[in-house]
């Protein structure tokens, strides 16, 4: 995020447009996998803001890999979302209204890892059994998920 942290010491907390991606990683299970954020202790979607010239497939991979230590072997675009129902203010108070690719993965390699500067826990959860306190920029995306896929 160090483009966007760039453009915070300019605008300060003022509302953004952030271009970011998540990923949908689902185990041989089809158990969810959620991260328990820190900055907003809510549970969410590994994933983050886009980073200058890389794409949004590219930015996918790379926060999978830094938040999860997990490797995507392939992934597969579910939607790009944005709009008001996703605009957030996150706990310290910078704005911002995100437009977030989502893939899928269900082909990935590696260890699970917590990177313990953003991320408390890292866990799969059944889509019948997922926490309360979903991350809300991530509501609507596994509500389509579901729709989708349930």
């Amino acid at each position: 995020m160090n483009y966007i942290m760039d453009l915070r010491k300019v605008v300060g907390s003022r509302p953004l447009i952030m271009t970011g991606a998540n990923v949908i990683l689902l185990d041989s299970k089809k158990r969810l996998l959620l991260q328990l954020r820190k900055d907003n202790n809510s549970w969410g979607l590994p994933g983050g803001a886009l980073e200058m010239g890389e794409t949004l497939e590219e930015a996918a991979k790379r926060e999978l890999k830094e938040e999860t230590g997990l490797v995507a072997m392939s992934l597969k675009l579910f939607n790009i979302f944005s709009g008001e129902e996703f605009y957030y203010k996150y706990p310290h108070g910078d704005e911002v209204y995100n437009v977030i690719a989502t893939y899928i993965c269900t082909e990935y390699q590696g260890v699970m890892e917590i990177e313990e500067t953003e991320v408390q826990d890292l866990r799969f959860f059944d889509f019948n059994d997922l926490p309360s306190n979903i991350s809300p920029p991530e509501l609507p995306i596994l509500r389509l998920f579901i729709d989708t896929y349930y």
